[in-house]
Protein backbone atom coordinates (compact mmCIF):
# COMPACT_ATOMS: atom_id res chain seq x y z
CA UNK A 1 0.00 0.00 0.00
CA UNK A 2 0.58 3.34 -0.98
CA UNK A 3 0.40 5.97 2.31
CA UNK A 4 1.17 9.92 2.74
CA UNK A 5 2.62 9.92 6.22
CA UNK A 6 1.95 12.65 8.40
CA UNK A 7 4.78 14.22 10.52
CA UNK A 8 2.41 13.84 13.68
CA UNK A 9 2.90 9.97 12.86
CA UNK A 10 6.21 9.98 12.20
CA UNK A 11 6.87 11.89 15.57
CA UNK A 12 5.21 8.73 17.44
CA UNK A 13 7.99 7.03 16.12
CA UNK A 14 10.47 8.81 18.02
CA UNK A 15 8.86 9.24 21.06
CA UNK A 16 6.29 6.70 22.81
CA UNK A 17 3.36 8.45 22.66
CA UNK A 18 -0.68 6.86 22.01
CA UNK A 19 -0.54 4.40 19.20
CA UNK A 20 3.25 4.50 18.96
CA UNK A 21 3.26 0.95 18.61
CA UNK A 22 1.27 1.40 15.22
CA UNK A 23 3.30 4.07 13.86
CA UNK A 24 6.46 1.88 14.58
CA UNK A 25 4.72 -1.11 12.96
CA UNK A 26 3.52 1.31 9.59
CA UNK A 27 7.41 2.51 9.65
CA UNK A 28 9.13 -0.89 10.00
CA UNK A 29 6.81 -2.38 7.04
CA UNK A 30 8.20 0.63 5.08
CA UNK A 31 11.39 -0.49 5.62
CA UNK A 32 11.11 -3.90 4.35
CA UNK A 33 9.61 -2.38 1.44
CA UNK A 34 5.61 -3.50 2.30
CA UNK A 35 4.34 -0.27 1.72
CA UNK A 36 5.40 2.87 0.28
CA UNK A 37 5.41 6.28 2.64
CA UNK A 38 5.22 9.82 1.22
CA UNK A 39 5.20 13.07 2.57
CA UNK A 40 5.64 16.88 1.74
CA UNK A 41 8.79 18.01 2.20
CA UNK A 42 7.96 20.01 5.35
CA UNK A 43 7.57 16.37 7.04
CA UNK A 44 10.86 17.04 8.30
CA UNK A 45 10.79 20.48 9.63
CA UNK A 46 7.51 19.52 11.29
CA UNK A 47 9.24 16.99 13.05
CA UNK A 48 12.40 18.88 13.74
CA UNK A 49 9.68 21.88 15.83
CA UNK A 50 8.06 18.70 17.66
CA UNK A 51 11.55 17.15 18.72
CA UNK A 52 12.54 20.61 19.85
CA UNK A 53 8.85 21.68 21.82
CA UNK A 54 9.99 18.02 23.54
CA UNK A 55 13.22 19.78 24.64
CA UNK A 56 11.54 23.14 26.33
CA UNK A 57 8.78 20.92 27.46
CA UNK A 58 11.22 19.02 29.55
CA UNK A 59 10.08 15.31 27.94
CA UNK A 60 14.07 14.66 26.53
CA UNK A 61 17.20 16.35 26.63
CA UNK A 62 18.90 18.63 24.34
CA UNK A 63 21.70 15.42 23.50
CA UNK A 64 18.31 13.16 22.69
CA UNK A 65 16.69 15.80 20.54
CA UNK A 66 19.57 15.80 18.60
CA UNK A 67 19.75 11.78 18.13
CA UNK A 68 16.30 11.69 17.37
CA UNK A 69 17.11 14.38 14.89
CA UNK A 70 19.44 12.12 13.35
CA UNK A 71 17.36 9.09 13.44
CA UNK A 72 14.45 10.89 11.69
CA UNK A 73 16.81 11.86 9.01
CA UNK A 74 17.93 8.68 8.28
CA UNK A 75 14.46 6.93 7.67
CA UNK A 76 12.42 9.78 6.32
CA UNK A 77 9.47 8.74 4.19
CA UNK A 78 9.98 10.00 0.29
CA UNK A 79 9.74 13.52 0.15
CA UNK A 80 7.60 15.43 -2.64
CA UNK A 81 8.46 19.05 -2.93
CA UNK A 82 5.51 21.28 -1.72
CA UNK A 83 5.44 23.82 -4.06
CA UNK A 84 3.70 22.03 -6.63
CA UNK A 85 0.84 21.05 -3.84
CA UNK A 86 0.47 24.42 -2.49
CA UNK A 87 -2.34 25.68 -4.77
CA UNK A 88 -4.02 22.62 -4.16
CA UNK A 89 -3.01 22.45 0.39
CA UNK A 90 -4.58 26.29 0.12
CA UNK A 91 -7.67 26.21 -1.53
CA UNK A 92 -8.40 23.29 0.86
CA UNK A 93 -7.08 25.24 3.67
CA UNK A 94 -8.92 28.02 2.79
CA UNK A 95 -12.54 26.15 2.10
CA UNK A 96 -11.58 23.98 5.81
CA UNK A 97 -9.73 26.58 7.79
CA UNK A 98 -7.48 24.41 8.14
CA UNK A 99 -3.96 25.03 8.48
CA UNK A 100 -1.91 24.96 5.28
CA UNK A 101 0.93 22.78 6.83
CA UNK A 102 -1.98 20.08 7.16
CA UNK A 103 -3.25 20.61 3.97
CA UNK A 104 -0.08 19.69 2.38
CA UNK A 105 -0.45 16.36 3.18
CA UNK A 106 -3.81 16.25 2.19
CA UNK A 107 -3.29 17.89 -0.92
CA UNK A 108 -0.50 14.81 -1.67
CA UNK A 109 -2.93 11.96 -0.95
CA UNK A 110 -5.20 13.55 -3.23
CA UNK A 111 -2.66 13.76 -6.21
CA UNK A 112 -1.01 10.30 -5.31
CA UNK A 113 -4.50 8.61 -5.16
CA UNK A 114 -3.96 7.37 -1.50
CA UNK A 115 -4.66 6.98 1.93
CA UNK A 116 -2.90 9.84 4.39
CA UNK A 117 -2.35 8.70 7.90
CA UNK A 118 -2.80 11.11 10.71
CA UNK A 119 -3.23 11.11 14.66
CA UNK A 120 -4.82 14.54 14.15
CA UNK A 121 -8.09 14.41 15.59
CA UNK A 122 -9.20 17.78 14.88
CA UNK A 123 -7.55 17.12 11.38
CA UNK A 124 -10.01 13.66 11.07
CA UNK A 125 -12.93 15.62 13.02
CA UNK A 126 -12.82 18.82 10.11
CA UNK A 127 -11.36 17.15 6.65
CA UNK A 128 -12.45 13.09 6.71
CA UNK A 129 -16.18 14.18 5.99
CA UNK A 130 -15.06 15.24 2.68
CA UNK A 131 -11.84 13.85 2.25
CA UNK A 132 -12.65 9.92 3.18
CA UNK A 133 -9.11 8.49 2.40
CA UNK A 134 -8.08 10.47 5.66
CA UNK A 135 -7.23 7.69 8.49
CA UNK A 136 -6.56 7.74 12.10
CA UNK A 137 -3.37 5.92 12.85
CA UNK A 138 -5.70 4.59 15.60
CA UNK A 139 -7.43 2.32 12.92
CA UNK A 140 -4.97 0.53 12.28
CA UNK A 141 -4.17 -3.00 12.85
Amino acid sequence: MKYVLDSCVGFKTLLVEQDSDKAQRLCEDYQKNVHELLSPDVFAVEIAHAITRAERQGRISPAEGARLLTDMLNRLPAMHASLPLLPRAYHISSDARRGAYDCLYVALAEREGCELITSDDKLIRKLQPRFPFILPLASLP
